[in-house]
């Protein structure tokens, strides 16, 4: 028996909010229907995609694997659903969209997968830089809107900004380490660990201050631009690292495994905002994407 839409559409909302209950509560039905259709699925592909723990709900490798297909899935159908009804006359428009790299990584696709269900006949051009250049191309008017990490004190002077998600820092850990027992973790403890920093959109600087005002200074083991590079280090038991929560996957790109801890100390969290000029009137475009956008948001506060 062939897997259903329902069903399809059931995993792409569990894997998006990350609880059963966030979907139930999203999709207006009960916990039992999602968590059946969930077993039915799996049931069919002969695959585990999603495991429960004490930390909560996750996807396995393979629930990853196949969350990739599921979201194209649900994106063609809602191309042709549309294609049907709107006769054949696409809505035309170009969005130029800028994005730093942290969002590039872990919150663009997922956007423009939204996006792109929504308004398949718009175009969009994405340009990945750091938060600075963007800034110069929002305010120069060469980008109608922007994601990006946001500046601790959110004060963009030529810009406004809207904030789509924030994100606590959490302890990697590869699997058996000594700390992954505790249910929290004190950035004390790890003055004697080794750490893999990762050097973009400046997130590396929130664990450095607070580890400098305890007059700790742990080792560095190493220094990337690449999350797929700390997941992998980490998962070997190269070192540890301090990383907020958005950039978090069990496994690294070689299917070991890894686990997350929770931080005693406040960290202020990783910020992701949507922003452009001030006093600009945004394109059909850009406020369409605005939209898609906030409803992001809804959804991940559901979550």
């Amino acid at each position: 028996m062939a897997f259903s839409l329902r069903q399809v559409r059931y995993f792409v909302a569990i894997a998006e909010i990350g609880s059963v209950s966030g979907a139930a509560r999203q999709l207006s039905i009960s916990q039992s229907t999602i968590t059946e259709a969930i077993q039915e699925l799996e049931s069919d592909l002969g695959l585990k995609l999603v495991e429960r723990s004490a930390h909560g709900m996750s996807l396995t490798l393979k629930g990853y694997q196949f969350l990739r297909h599921a979201e194209k899935i649900l994106g063609e159908v809602s191309s042709a659903r549309r294609a049907l009804h709107e006769n054949g006359a696409p809505t035309e428009g170009r969005l130029q969209l800028g994005v730093t790299p942290l969002v590039a990584g872990y919150v663009l696709a997922d956007l423009l997968a939204r996006f792109r269900r929504a308004f398949p006949f718009l175009e969009v051009s994405v340009v990945e830089d750091n938060r600075d250049y963007l800034e110069h191309l929002l305010i120069g008017g060469e980008l109608d809107i922007a994601v990006m990490v946001l500046p601790p004190s959110l004060s963009l002077v030529s810009l406004e900004a809207e904030l789509v998600e924030a994100s606590r820092y959490r302890l990697w850990l590869p699997l058996g380490h000594p700390l992954a027992q505790a249910g929290g973790v004190s950035l004390r403890d790890l003055a004697s660990e080794p750490q893999i920093l990762l050097a973009i959109d400046e997130i590396d600087e929130a664990p450095k201050l607070v580890w400098q005002q305890m007059g700790i200074r742990p080792p560095i083991a190493f220094r990337t631009r690449s999350v797929e590079a700390v997941r992998s280090l980490v998962a070997t038991g190269a070192g540890l690292a301090v990383l907020p929560d958005l950039t978090f996957r069990q496994w690294s790109l070689e299917g070991d495994k890894i686990e997350a801890r929770r931080i005693q100390e406040e960290l202020p969290a990783v910020s992701v905002g949507v922003v452009w000029r001030r006093g600009y009137r945004l394109s059909p475009t850009a406020s369409q994407f605005l939209s898609v956008v906030q409803n992001y948001r809804t959804i991940r506060q559901r979550g």
